[in-house]
Order: C-alpha cells, then sequence, then structure tokens
C-alpha cells in the first residue's frame, strides 16, 4: 500500500519578513479550516503539502477547537534544526508564525489548556501562559503525549528508552486528580505503547504501538470503550494507514471528520496525513 501524495495550487503567497524568527503566510483565497485542501475520502493523502508538509520531517500536528489555529513542528534534514509553527485564521486569512518550542503538544476539548509532556500551559489573553507542572507525581514521568477528555480523565504514555512505554490514566473526581493509573493489558502489550489520543467523550482511544500481528515497525491502534466502562480488544488501523515503516500520532481533528497521522517516506522523513474518520468508525464492533 502507497499513501497517495496530491498535487498543490497556487494556495499561497509568501511574505518574508527581515525577523528571521516570524514569518507570515497568507492564503490567496479566505478558505478554512483545512488551507483549501480537498477533503480526502477512506485512503489517506498527504496534508497540505508545500504548506505544511514539505520534504522536511513534521510532527505533532494538533487544531484548537474553533479550529482557527493549527500547530506543528518540523525538523529541517539539512541543518537538523528544530522548528514549530502556528498557522492562525485571523482578517479572513491564515498567518502562520513561529512559536517557541513546548508551544503546541495536545489541546483540551474546552481550549483552555495546552498540554506538553509533563507540563501544560494556559490560555490567557494573546496567547499562552508560561508552561507550568502538572504536579509532583508527573515530575519523574518521561510523558511523550498526554491527552484529556472532556471529563478532565488524563491519558498518558511513559516513554521508556531502549524499548517498552506504558499507558496511564488519571481521573478528575470531584475537582480532584487521582493518582495516575496504567490501562488494561489490553492496551498495554507489546513492546512499545505511546501517543495515546483519547476521544472527547472517551469512546476510544488511539495510540501506536509495537506488538504481534503489526505491519512493522510502529502501528496505530484502536480499543473501543465497551458497555461495562472497559477497553476492548485492541484494533490494528489496517493496511491502509499502517504500513512496513512505522507510522504514529494518531490523532482526529475537533470536528470529528477527520484522522491525522505522521508516516515516514522511503528516506525516513515524516509528512502528515490526513484521512476521513470513518475510517475508525468502520472498526466498531456491532
Amino acid at each position: 500500500m502507497k499513501h497517495i501524495r496530491i498535487s498543490v495550487t497556487l494556495l499561497f503567497l509568501v511574505l518574508t519578513m527581515s525577523n528571521k524568527s516570524h514569518s507570515q503566510v497568507a492564503l490567496l483565497a479566505p478558505v478554512e479550516p483545512y488551507f483549501g485542501q480537498k477533503p480526502p475520502g477512506l485512503t489517506p493523502e498527504v496534508f497540505a503539502p508545500d504548506i505544511v508538509s514539505s520534504e522536511h520531517h513534521e510532527w505533532g500536528a494538533v487544531f484548537t477547537p474553533d479550529m482557527k489555529e493549527f500547530y506543528f513542528s518540523r525538523k529541517n534534514n539539512t541543518s537538523k534544526k528544530e522548528s514549530h509553527f502556528v498557522l492562525k485564521f485571523e482578517n479572513n486569512r491564515w498567518h502562520e508564525s513561529e512559536v517557541e518550542r513546548g508551544v503546541g503538544g495536545s489541546i483540551s476539548p474546552d481550549g483552555k489548556t495546552m498540554y506538553y509532556t509533563n507540563k501544560y500551559r494556559e490560555r490567557i489573553d494573546g496567547g499562552w501562559s508560561e508552561l507550568k507542572s502538572l504536579g509532583s507525581e508527573y515530575e519523574d514521568i518521561d510523558i511523550m503525549a498526554l491527552t484529556v477528555s472532556s471529563k478532565g480523565t488524563y491519558f498518558f504514555d511513559e516513554y521508556r528508552r531502549g524499548g517498552g512505554g506504558l499507558l496511564r490514566y488519571a481521573r478528575l473526581i470531584n475537582g480532584k486528580r487521582e493518582a495516575p493509573k496504567p490501562l488494561s493489558k489490553e492496551l498495554n502489550t507489546g513492546i512499545v505503547n505511546i501517543h495515546p489520543f483519547i476521544a472527547p467523550d472517551e469512546s476510544y482511544i488511539l495510540w501506536d504501538s509495537r506488538r504481534d500481528g503489526g505491519y512493522g515497525g510502529s502501528d496505530i491502534y484502536v480499543s473501543f470503550r465497551q458497555e461495562d466502562g472497559s477497553w476492548g480488544a485492541a484494533i490494528n488501523l489496517g493496511d491502509k494507514i499502517n504500513t512496513s515503516t512505522s507510522q504514529n500520532g494518531g490523532y482526529v481533528t475537533p470536528d470529528g471528520k477527520y484522522l491525522f497521522f505522521n508516516s515516514p517516506d522511503k528516506s525516513g522523513n515524516g509528512d502528515f496525513y490526513w484521512v476521513d474518520a470513518q475510517i475508525i468508525e468502520k472498526l466498531r464492533p456491532k
């Protein structure tokens, strides 16, 4: 299976500014929220080639709930420099700016909190606050990704260098955060379990895993919440998503329409792909 790269029309006018830490990109037409891209069907396509996806390595795609800000990161293949960006829809145009490391990561369903490793930022006038600690219970946990549901439940990974990875959760009960607990063995099986994404209503969870029966490297899996509150079996998203290389970072847009994920090309550089989120629903047990 090969993911499909779509061609690009001349959508963007690039304005280079004297400040090297800041650039601005404005659409030639006021389209939103997906930068004028033709929506994909059930076959993944590269997202916004030459606008977001490039010849370099991108990761960390995330929209704010109002779909008016899009955050992502990029590593230049030549200089190896990492840069972090936001595209904002302002004055009927999309504008690109470079942001500091740690601005990005997952965003709560209410749009008020941004999570980055074991820290968070709060929404303030004009942007985001400085990074704050999640608390002493999280300071020694090497979190790569933390995602939160509409109920306020944290779902996060603990990355273990050299292999491993444990998925955990921590509920918010009567305004108090419980101690982190490991998710069930249906999720925490195999060599690696990282990069969780929880549906806002907690009806399903996505994550990357290396386990028996996969296609090679890390595959993206889904587990659906059962009627009794437990998690169902881990279901591989299949060969339209997963290949012999590693796919990771599964993320569903706040409007529920599209699944985004990162997939490397033959050189190992990652692009963003998107696909109709019905590809998840088709796997839901009847």
